[in-house]
């Protein structure tokens, strides 16, 4: 399993225009095989921090998903929201067990 984790900052100013943005590229990206899970919450005591927590089965499926139309539409808003600071970290990982 893929995990990636981190943090990208939009400026405070353009959050309301950034969750719909945000929204659609959750549910899309839920949406992709090979998508665990997909989250951006915001952090409640620096505002317009964002925290990326993501799940893929493996490398291929993060590989395609960066090739998604969503994702094209994501980053071309990136400059509209004043999107800043991104630091994303990736991490191998075994899968859950119960």
């Amino acid at each position: 399993m893929v995990v990636i984790e981190g943090t990208v900052r939009i400026d405070p100013a353009h959050l309301d225009r950034a969750k719909p943005a945000m929204e659609k590229m959750v549910l899309a990206s839920r949406a992709e095989p090979g998508c665990i899970d997909y989250a951006y919450a915001f952090d409640l005591m620096d505002n317009g921090l964002i925290r990326v927590s993501e799940r893929w089965q493996d490398r291929d499926s993060l590989k395609a998903h960066f090739q998604t139309p969503h994702m094209a539409a994501w980053r071309a808003v990136w400059p509209s929201l004043n999107i800043q600071d991104r630091s994303l970290r990736l991490y191998e990982a075994d899968p859950e067990t119960i």
